[in-house]
């Protein structure tokens, strides 16, 4: 006879983090470290004043950017219902409530703004800019091709700008294109990928009817030629600082530049959905981001 109580075999349900945290999507606070980058290239992320500026910078992201998360997937909890990833955030499943997600929006918003204004006005303002233009966007900027690509990425780069402005370290045009470009290259290896994975007639974004694969692939293409030319010229502009006489910039070009073809080839297998995934479980780009900082490090603050 067999028996129907369970056995020491079965599997041990997962304990899930509670909804309230997972609804603001921690994981994507990966791409909040972006405010430290200015504050890097200058050579001044270890003076202790401006790292806990950029410390204050980063929470006050991670939480007016939980705000934008809890109000998008509270207004779009019937579409997300359609997409095979997104059905299963908190809201869209069922296990936090609009109104609490309202709520926990408030409390969010009121502490990064808060936050934001205390390290720094400029800040604060950079925090709004960023909050209206997405507000904007989960109204109605998201449906209309190329200018969603353009306010998405604008997202990355006002974190990596907020560092700056934090700090009060001057951003020169090089980080500023960078910065741009790189971000466009991320958003539109995002919607190539969501094309990819998804097909453009799966209803789950709009804007994916009026992309073909050939233009998203060109976008990104391009942005990842801008991102290593002005990288290179910033990095051989610079090449003469650091110790030993080594160009440590100039070799710093390569790591870079091979992490961006690791990330297109996650891109080109429609596995760049959602850019913070790729970062946390691709380990060869991860030790490709690693050997650039050391070497970026050792150029900016050994003398």
């Amino acid at each position: 006879m067999t028996s129907t109580h369970e056995t020491s075999t079965d599997p041990v349900p997962r304990r899930r983090s509670p909804a309230a945290l997972r609804a603001v999507r921690p994981k994507q606070w990966i791409k909040n470290l972006l405010v430290f980058a200015a504050p890097l290239a200058g050579g001044q992320l270890l003076d202790a004043g401006v790292l806990v500026k950029c410390v204050g910078a980063f929470v006050a992201f991670c939480l007016v950017s939980g705000t934008i998360y809890l109000v998008n997937d509270a207004r779009d909890v019937e579409e997300d219902r359609l997409h095979p990833k997104k059905r299963l955030r908190p809201i869209a499943a069922g296990e936090l409530s609009v109104p609490a997600a309202l709520v926990l929006a408030g409390i969010c918003a009121t502490l990064g703004f808060g936050l934001g204004f205390w390290v720094s006005i400029t800040l604060g303002v950079t925090l709004a800019v960023y909050a209206v233009i997405q507000v904007m966007y989960s109204l109605f900027l998201k449906d209309l091709p190329v200018i969603d690509l353009a306010v998405v990425a604008s997202g990355f780069l006002l974190r990596a700008v907020a560092g700056g402005v934090a700090t009060e370290i001057e951003l020169s045009q090089w980080f500023l294109l960078v910065a741009s470009f790189g971000s466009l290259f991320m958003v539109a290896g995002k919607r190539y990928s969501e094309l990819v994975a998804l097909g453009p007639e799966s209803g789950t974004r709009r804007s994916l009817q009026r992309y073909s694969s050939s233009y998203l692939r060109f976008v990104w293409m391009v942005a990842a030629g801008m991102v290593v030319m002005s990288y290179s010229l910033w990095a051989f502009e610079n090449q003469h600082k650091g110790p030993w006489d080594v160009p440590w910039t100039a070799l710093s070009i390569a790591p870079l530049a091979l992490g961006l073809f690791q990330y297109a080839l996650e891109v080109d297998r429609g596995e760049a959905g959602a850019p913070e995934d790729v970062v946390l479980t691709d380990h060869v780009l991860q030790v490709l981001v690693g050997i650039w900082l050391v070497l970026v490090a050792v150029a900016v603050f050994i003398p």
